[in-house]
């Protein structure tokens, strides 16, 4: 994996923050648009022109390839090609992650047309997408980086589309292996539940968790 810093300011990332993150907000309207319009043939053929016409303009200027992880002179992140919190990604619900005192990570998201599987309910593969996310947010709360093992997942009943929560938080350490357990969840409750082995690279050379398990105290 290639990680790329680029020497900016945190005001050159407001500043491109303000540029991108409306065209990326557009972009989304456009996708929900286009699945639910009930317009007239000669109107799509229309839309359809200047779509095709915004789109050369903006690929008469582009980078090869993906985005990429980009990290400033300081490490401040900036993963906005990212499929799951990317500001630039318009297909990203987005998350917007949220770390608590308790060590637990937390993200609320309303998805609309764009995720369906099943009439009226979130794809399951969305719902992978957004917790595996999640818990590797959850893995590293820690300060101690990981990468993810394994990861399985329990459809408890469909996940409706709208307004939803997804939270994790690692539960057991045992050296270089955490457990991070996790759910999304409606209005009504959990609807998947997650646990995750996510692994501590090798040559970490910080301090490395202290085994625990759920109820004991660090």
């Amino acid at each position: 994996m290639e990680f790329m810093l680029e020497d900016i300011s945190d005001d050159e990332i407001a500043r491109r923050r303000e540029l991108y993150e409306p065209l990326t907000n557009s972009v989304r309207e456009l996708i929900d648009a286009v699945i639910r319009t009930e317009v007239d043939p000669d109107t799509v053929r229309n839309v359809h022109r200047a779509i095709e016409t915004a789109v050369a303009r903006l690929r008469s200027h582009q980078i090869d390839g993906s985005y990429g992880v980009r990290y400033t002179a300081d490490l401040h992140g900036m993963p906005w090609g990212n499929a799951a919190i990317g500001l630039r990604n318009a297909i990203a619900p987005p998350l917007r992650t949220v770390r608590h005192d308790d060590g637990s990570v937390t993200a609320d998201v309303t998805l609309g047309a764009a995720y369906e599987g099943p009439s009226g309910c979130v794809h399951g593969g969305m719902c992978a997408l957004m917790l595996d996310h999640v818990l590797g947010e959850a893995g590293s709360a820690d300060e101690v980086p990981c990468y993810t093992g394994t990861i399985s997942l329990r459809y408890l009943r469909p996940t409706p589309l709208g307004a939803l929560h997804a939270e994790a938080k690692i539960t057991e350490r045992d050296g270089r292996k955490k457990i991070v357990r996790g759910s999304l969840s409606d209005a009504d409750g959990p609807t998947v539940t997650a646990e995750g082995v996510f692994i501590v690279p090798k040559d970490w050379d910080g301090p490395m968790p202290r085994s625990i398990r759920p109820g004991a105290r660090e």
